[in-house]
């Protein structure tokens, strides 16, 4: 199944038109030095991590992909946002892990994670919901989200999306386009009512050998109980020496890309909107 999923995102790789791509000259250059480095890297390297550590104290600017009348694909190394960042790490390490070495091999694999089904076909299909961009991974067979029906995935959600389509001014390229706003409800629509399973924040103190499905370089996304959203940030899972969980992420706190300073234990309890967090894993095939 998982050749066949493969198969099909090597197609969707071939349908990239370089005029849809909105991007600097530095950004070009940044993501070829990285490729070359991420090819030098040891056999047992975590990539994800890797590149994700590259980032460390890039300026955190959010709506860094809502520069454009018309959708585009969007790559800003200069500025993250926490869903870009973790965009831009991943795409990187799809790209090494798949051979790819090129500018343009980085931006199919860009293109392929950010939009529903790898294809970009105007601004509604971009994966705005985080459940929508596990759901569109998993089916190409590039995650897999670890969740199980025991301990600790011992929460649950039921997803009731409707943020976007309920609050159009809130996002440049929908509040003056009232039918893009109803294609985000019939997609808000097709989502809700998911039941998905969660680890509670109330879990997180536990040791790295109870909370063991948590591997170094896991999406972690924070499940949040904000009325029409289903998750509110996400980031990077990193075990410390101290044996606590820690959140690598592009922080609107700290106004930058950062190890969180505290575990992501102690983080969640500053975080009266955060229920737990979900666990997403790049696919080793």
């Amino acid at each position: 199944m998982k050749t066949f999923f493969l198969s099909f995102v090597l197609c969707l790789l071939c349908s990239l038109s370089a005029e849809a791509v909105t991007y600097t000259q530095e950004d070009s250059v940044r993501v070829v030095q990285l490729l070359q480095r991420g090819r030098m890297q040891s056999g047992d390297q975590n990539l994800i991590l890797y590149y994700a550590h590259q980032f460390l104290g890039v300026p955190y600017v959010g709506h860094t992909l809502e520069v454009n009348k018309q959708e585009e694909l969007v790559v800003n190394l200069r500025e993250l946002d926490c869903t870009t960042f973790v965009e831009t790490a991943t795409a990187l390490a799809l790209t090494t892990m798949h051979g790819g070495t090129t500018w343009q091999d980085y931006l199919q694999w860009l293109q392929t994670i950010r939009y529903n089904n790898g294809k970009l076909d105007g601004y509604c299909s971009r994966n705005h919901y985080f459940s929508q961009w596990i759901a569109s991974n998993t089916r190409l067979g590039l995650v897999e989200e670890q969740t199980g029906t025991d301990y600790p995935f011992i929460a649950t959600q039921q997803l009731q999306l409707n943020f976007m389509s309920q609050h159009p001014g809130y996002y440049a390229m929908l509040k003056d386009n009232p039918e893009d706003v109803k294609t985000i409800a019939r997609l808000e629509m097709a989502t809700s009512g998911t039941v998905v399973r969660y680890i509670p924040s109330s879990l997180l103190n536990e040791s790295r050998d109870v909370l063991k499905c948590i591997n170094d370089g896991d999406i972690l996304a924070l499940v949040t109980s904000k009325s029409g959203l289903d998750v509110s940030h996400v980031g990077f899972a990193e075990w410390g020496s101290n044996g606590k969980l820690y959140l690598l992420d592009a922080s609107s706190i700290h106004k930058k890309v950062v190890l969180e300073p505290i575990p992501l234990f102690q983080y969640a309890q500053k975080q009266p909107t955060m229920l737990g967090i979900r666990v997403i894993r790049l696919s080793e095939e």
